[in-house]
């Protein structure tokens, strides 16, 4: 796309459109920046400046973006102010709007603060689930079934994530029947969604190929499915795009590529927003966003919390406008 401002011609990069047969014609991409890259800045974030960074991830076209979590500011005192947050913010109606909750009090405080869909968060590992949740793989997921329960008991829908599906720093590689079991136990319990996640970027496309094998196996619907990948190997946009030979539709991301996972040495962070729309787009499947105006709003907040986006798209982007 060429624009032309005072006689001088500005080429505005944008990947051409070439659908590929059999691929679903529009993707969900749920949002993870404000909470899942947020809360891995040491530097406390002011209130005011997470409120303008979610505006601006909703004008650029996002209309799923989970927003903080109600887990104790002791554990993660970036997400201290989520009440605090979600009182401050007024986005459309069109937009989905989610808070992970660890618990039951979790839940409470996040159904006080007016929360219309929450997330609960489990690990298909031991060593992960005693570090990252304290507790077991049975325990943790016995609490998530609980809030589960409570919360479609209220109407509201639930999303699952389950981490470390492919692969643990500490236990090594991951069966898959063991994700798909548990997969199994939390859509019986009442998950609406279940969010597969690569928490060390380990994935490759045969893996996830064979992992969505074992959870159709489980008898449970590829349109239940979201998948959330980070790109520590390089390997994210060749996952999404085996996810997607698959007929998943949904792909978790962070605006800029924020966040990261701290038990994995050389992890980066989750996959790019940016990056994701941009091989979307270029497949010809619809999105909703507006890729210049996000990667402003990834590039604002970069600004904001002093470090430069690992995103390839916004780099790209920025360059672009600068020559």
């Amino acid at each position: 796309m060429t624009e032309t401002v005072a006689g001088s011609p500005i080429w505005k990069p944008a990947p051409h459109r070439v659908p590929a047969p059999g691929l679903p014609t529009s993707v969900r991409v749920y949002e993870v920046g404000p909470r899942d890259g947020l809360q891995a800045e040491t530097k406390v974030i002011p209130t005011a400046t997470k409120v303008e960074f979610i505006e601006r991830l909703v004008t650029a076209g996002l209309r799923t973006v989970e927003l903080t979590s109600f887990v104790s500011p002791r554990w993660i005192p970036q997400l201290a102010d989520a009440a605090d947050l979600m009182g401050r913010l007024k986005l459309p109606d069109s937009v989905s709007t989610v808070v992970l909750v660890p618990n039951l009090t979790g839940l409470e405080r996040a159904l006080a603060a007016g929360a219309t869909e929450v997330a609960v968060f489990v690990s298909a590992t031991e060593e992960f689930a005693k570090r990252n949740l304290n507790n077991t793989v049975d325990g943790a997921v016995s609490a998530a079934a609980q809030v589960i329960e409570s919360a479609r008991a209220l109407g509201l829908p639930v999303r699952a994530y389950i981490s470390m599906c492919f692969g643990d720093p500490w236990e090594g590689a991951v069966p898959t029947s063991r994700v798909a079991d548990i997969a199994r136990t939390l859509v019986d319990s009442g998950a609406t969604t279940l969010s597969l996640g690569d928490t060390i970027g380990i994935a490759t496309p045969g893996h996830v190929l064979a992992l969505l094998d074992a959870i159709r196996e489980r008898g449970i619907g590829i349109d239940t499915i979201a998948m959330h990948f980070h790109d520590t190997y390089g390997q994210a946009l060749a996952n999404v795009y085996a996810a997607l030979t698959a007929g998943v539709s949904e792909f978790d991301s962070a605006a800029g590529g924020l966040g990261r996972c701290p038990y994995a040495k050389g992890a980066t962070g989750n996959l790019a927003t940016e990056d994701l729309v941009w091989m979307l787009h270029g497949l010809g499947i619809d999105t909703g966003i507006d890729l210049n105006a996000l990667a402003d709003a990834s590039s604002w907040m970069a600004e904001r919390i002093g470090h430069t986006s690992p995103a390839r798209v916004v780099n790209a982007l920025r360059a672009a406008q600068r020559t």
